[in-house]
């Protein structure tokens, strides 16, 4: 919703993931560090009022504020004053950001911590977006009925159960709705929304139930796509544990990898809705945009045999038997007991793998931010936006905010911070790509398989495509 209703400085082509420039009329540096950044003038919030910079300098100051407890405050962490607002304590020393400073109406500055080259091309994300002044005037009634930039506007909104989006008729933007409007629809049972699409009451659903994978090519007469999302499914391991930590270990989780046999259970436990994972990004990305195939090589490759020497010669398993913990409230067990079976079989011992489930999916975060993992655990990333630096600098870099494995790497570090520094995006890539390769020797997590994005929708509708974030394209959607 957050996406129909507002248009950020980017936007990311929905074929290519390419960032082009929204709003954003230039965003330029000469230092890759000390960025400008100036907006078409005339953009208006839904509410009639103008977006200036001042608009996206109070969002993102709000944003950041550690009192404020924005689940996104950590997407301002690169820009300079970020500690003074969101400080470990919890008790800022700044109210606002030093490296953020509005210049005029159409015109502001971003200083960062740190070179960072792809910065422009993160701020398609939500966190970025403006907001109007009675955001802050009024915050009850502008949570009540949201305004935003972008192409729709909220008609009509009853939490929990639907949403009426009208096209926004002083939208500024390319990207103008081909349609009348959308009605979103919630569901608590989604073979309950699937019903609906096959019999007319729903137009575009894109959350298929897995019972209905088997048929659904028939069920919807072709009207549904398959294919690869901005999500990788992972997993780490606890590196912070003695047993896990040593250079035999390194072995034993090479091991586990190649003795998964990743196209079996993505054709088996997910009929077709996941691809085997070679790296640690997403095909979405493009080999440009740092998706390399086949970049983790033998290592994320089945083999049995080799799987087992390497487990036997790294030692074998810390405390002797291998758990794999996830949440039990999500769809987990059949896929963690394929991956046991698989490891069972190379081992030759029906009980060197077990799954570990945890309750909730709340209890379960809380176990693996506690560090209290001593096996391997589920974990997964959906990308925020599609470069590679965001699939990699969160999740390996020493300390980082997803960094669940606790791993470090001061070599990975210094090359993640090289290709930042680095001006031209071919190299950057390049440079991201071979702190990724380190990945392969040290394997803090095992890259299992990219989530496919799904989708059927009804004969009423045409031009139905997936974003590389796995949503429809809302606004290209036309009514036949």
């Amino acid at each position: 919703m957050l996406n129909m209703i507002f248009t950020g400085l980017v936007a990311y082509d929905p074929k290519t993931s390419k960032a082009n420039n929204a709003m954003a009329d230039s965003i330029t540096s000469s230092d890759q560090q000390n960025w400008t950044v100036t907006i078409k003038p005339g953009w208006k919030f839904s509410d009639g009022t103008t977006v200036t910079a001042k608009s996206y300098v109070d969002a993102w100051n709000y944003g950041a504020l550690v009192t404020n407890k924005q689940v996104n405050a950590s997407f301002f962490q690169y820009i300079a004053g970020y500690n003074d607002v969101a400080p470990a304590s919890g008790s800022p020393t700044a109210q606002t950001m030093s490296g953020l400073k509005v210049v005029n109406d159409t015109t502001f500055t971003v200083a960062l911590s740190q070179k960072f080259s792809t910065w422009p091309q993160t701020l398609g994300y939500s966190a970025y977006y403006p907001l109007p002044a009675s955001f802050f005037n009024d915050h009850a009634a502008y949570l009540a009925k949201p305004v935003g930039n972008g192409p729709y506007v909220i008609n009509a909104w009853n939490r929990s159960q639907n949403m009426q989006l009208r096209p926004n008729t002083g939208y500024s933007g390319t990207n103008k709705p081909q349609n009348g409007g959308i009605d979103l629809k919630v569901y608590t049972d989604t073979n309950a929304a699937y019903a609906d699409l096959q019999s007319g009451n729903l137009d575009v659903n894109n959350g298929i139930p897995n019972s209905a994978l088997k048929t659904v090519q028939s069920d919807l007469n072709g009207r549904f796509i398959n294919e690869p999302a901005g999500i990788i499914q992972t997993l780490s391991f606890p590196l912070y544990q003695p047993g896990w930590s040593t250079d035999g270990a390194k072995l034993v989780r090479q091991g586990i990898s190649m003795a998964i046999d990743r196209p079996t259970i993505s054709k088996v436990v997910f009929t077709n809705t996941r691809t085997p994972a070679s790296d640690w990004t997403s095909p979405v990305l493009g080999a440009s945009g740092g998706f390399k195939e086949g970049l983790c090589g033998q290592e994320c490759t089945y083999n049995p045999t080799m799987a087992k020497q390497l487990i036997q010669q790294g030692g074998g398993f810390p405390g002797g038997q291998l758990t794999i913990s996830y949440n039990a409230d999500g769809p987990h067990k059949e896929w963690v007991d394929a991956i046991c079976n698989n490891v069972n079989n190379a081992m030759g011992d029906t009980k060197s793998c077990v799954g570990r489930p945890v309750g909730t999916f709340a209890d379960f975060r809380n176990q693996v931010t506690g560090k209290q993992m001593t096996g391997p655990f589920r974990t997964g990333w959906q990308m925020d936006y599609p470069l590679i630096q965001d699939f990699l600098q969160p999740l390996y870099t020493t300390g980082a905010s997803s960094n669940d494995s606790h791993y470090s790497n001061p070599q990975f570090d210094s090359l993640v911070s090289q290709a930042n520094a680095e001006p031209d995006q071919t190299q950057a890539v390049t440079d991201f790509q071979s702190a990724e390769k380190l990945l392969v020797t040290d394997m803090p997590a095992i890259p299992l398989w990219y989530q496919n994005g799904t989708v059927g929708w009804s004969s009423k509708v045409s031009n139905v495509m997936l974003d590389p974030f796995s949503v429809p394209v809302y606004t290209a959607i036309t009514v036949k």
